[in-house]
C-alpha cells in the first residue's frame, strides 16, 4: 500500500516593474524597468525587502529540514524575471536556492522565462519563453523540468494537449470546484484528448489555510498548528496525494515571521512523517506512485487567482485589453527587427503582473490587488504600461520598420 504524501509545491516570482514612465519620456529614455530611487518601483529594493523577509529565512528553514528529515521533499517554480533579478542584485539569494536544490529532494517545475500569458495570443513565443526558462534552469540548477506549469496555473484542455506533445510527464492547476465535481483534488487526474500526461490539481482549500488565513484571528481555524493541520490531513480518508500549492512569498512576506508561520514549517514535517502512512513526494514522485483516478475534461481556461478562478484578473477590464492586444499585436515586428534589447525589452512587458496591476475588481479581491501594486492606481499602471509600449513603436520606427 502506498503511503500519503504532502506535495509541496511554492512559485517563486517578481517581476520587472514599469517605472513612473511618462509621455516626456517616450523617445527619450527607454529605460522602463529602472527606478532606483523610487521605492515604488525599484525592483532591486522591492526584490532585497522579499528575500530579507522571505527568501532567505525560508530557504535556511527548508535547508534545516530537508538535512533533518530524509522523507522531506517539495517542488518549486522560479521565473526567469527573477533569476535575473537574483543574479543581478542578490546572488547570496540564488546560492540559497542552489543548496536546496543539491540536496537533490528539491524539484524545478517548468513554466515561461517571463511569467507571461503567451499561451493564449502566441504559440511561438509562448513556446520560444518556455525553452528560455529551461535553458535557465539547466544553466544554474543542473535540472531538466519534467512538470509543467503555466502562469498562474492558468490552463485548459489545449494546454494540456500541448503538454503532453512536449513530452512533460505532468502538468499543475488549480484545483477548482465546478471543473472536479464530485471528486477531490487528492488524487492523481489525466486531462481529457491526452495519452501520457498526468494533472495534479490544488487543494485551495487546505493551501489557503495556508497562504492567506493562517494569521486570521477571526478564522475558525485558528490559530494553525502543524498538529492540528497534520491531523485534517490524516482524517481526510480516501486520499493519495495533498496538493498544497502557494506563492513561496507565503512563508514571511504574505504571513508574517511574527505570525508564527516559520514555525508552522518547521514542526510540520516531524508531525506530518510520525506516522509510518505518511511521506512527502515531489511533483514527479507523485506522478509516478500514483495512477490517475479519473480524466478532467477542462474546456474553458481556469487559474488560481480570485474567487472566479478564471483571467478576469488579467484581462477583465477593457485596460487590460487593449494592453495586451497592443503588446501582442507589435510581435512580428518585434522578432523581425532582430534587436536583442528591443525583443527582450518587449518580452519583460509581457509579464502578467503588469496587467494584473490594471484591474479594477474591488471588495475582497481588489484589496488584494491593491496591496501587490506599486501604483496607486489601475490607471497609473494602465499609463506607464502604454507609454513604454509607444516607445516601443517609436524604436521600430527608428529602425525603418512601420507598425
Amino acid at each position: 500500500m502506498s503511503k500519503k504524501a504532502i506535495v509541496l509545491y511554492m512559485h517563486v516570482h517578481q517581476p520587472f516593474r514599469v517605472r513612473h514612465y511618462t509621455i516626456f519620456d517616450t523617445a527619450n529614455k527607454h529605460d522602463y524597468f529602472d527606478a532606483p530611487y523610487d521605492s515604488r518601483t525599484s525592483n532591486e529594493q522591492i526584490l532585497n525587502k522579499v528575500a530579507e523577509k522571505s527568501y532567505l529565512p525560508t530557504n535556511k528553514k527548508l535547508l534545516e529540514l530537508l538535512h533533518r528529515h530524509p522523507e522531506f521533499k517539495l517542488s518549486l517554480s522560479i521565473t526567469g524575471t527573477v533569476l535575473e533579478q537574483f543574479e543581478r542584485y542578490a546572488p547570496n539569494v540564488l546560492r540559497s536556492f542552489q543548496e536546496l536544490t543539491a540536496t537533490g529532494r528539491v524539484e524545478i517545475v517548468g513554466e515561461t522565462y517571463h511569467h507571461s500569458l503567451a499561451f493564449f495570443y502566441s504559440l511561438a513565443e509562448f513556446e520560444m519563453q518556455v525553452d528560455m526558462h529551461r535553458a535557465k534552469v539547466q544553466e544554474l540548477f543542473g535540472q531538466t523540468p519534467h512538470v509543467f506549469r503555466n502562469t498562474e496555473l492558468s490552463y485548459n484542455n489545449d494546454l494540456a494537449y500541448w503538454a503532453d506533445r512536449a513530452g512533460y510527464k505532468g502538468i499543475l492547476t488549480e484545483g477548482w470546484d465546478p471543473v472536479l465535481g464530485w471528486r477531490s483534488p487528492n488524487f492523481v487526474y489525466r486531462p481529457t484528448y491526452t495519452n501520457n500526461i498526468r494533472l495534479l490539481m490544488k487543494n485551495y482549500k487546505l493551501s489557503d489555510d495556508i497562504a492567506f488565513r493562517f494569521g486570521d484571528r477571526e478564522w475558525a481555524g485558528w490559530p494553525l498548528t502543524a498538529d492540528k493541520f497534520s491531523h485534517w490531513l490524516s482524517e481526510s480518508g480516501d486520499a493519495t496525494n495533498f496538493n498544497l500549492f502557494m506563492d513561496y512569498e507565503t512563508f514571511g512576506e504574505h504571513q508574517w515571521s511574527d505570525s508564527g508561520i516559520f514555525d508552522f514549517l518547521h514542526h510540520l514535517p516531524e508531525h506530518w512523517l510520525a506516522s509510518d502512512d505518511h511521506t512527502f513526494m515531489t511533483v514527479s514522485e507523485t506522478i509516478d506512485s500514483f495512477d490517475p483516478v479519473d480524466r478532467i475534461d477542462v474546456p474553458t481556461t481556469i487559474t488560481w487567482a480570485d474567487t472566479e478562478r478564471d483571467l478576469s484578473a488579467w484581462l477583465g477590464n477593457p485596460m487590460q485589453t487593449q494592453a495586451v492586444q497592443a503588446l501582442y499585436g507589435l510581435q512580428d515586428p518585434i522578432i523581425k527587427s532582430g534587436d536583442l534589447a528591443l525583443i527582450e525589452d518587449w518580452r519583460k512587458l509581457q509579464t502578467s503582473d503588469h496587467l494584473y496591476y490594471m484591474c479594477t475588481k474591488w471588495f475582497n479581491d481588489g484589496d488584494i490587488h491593491a496591496y501587490f501594486s506599486p501604483y496607486e492606481t489601475p490607471y497609473e499602471a494602465f499609463t506607464n504600461f502604454m507609454n513604454a509600449w509607444h516607445d516601443i513603436k517609436f524604436r521600430l520606427s527608428e529602425k525603418g520598420i512601420e507598425v
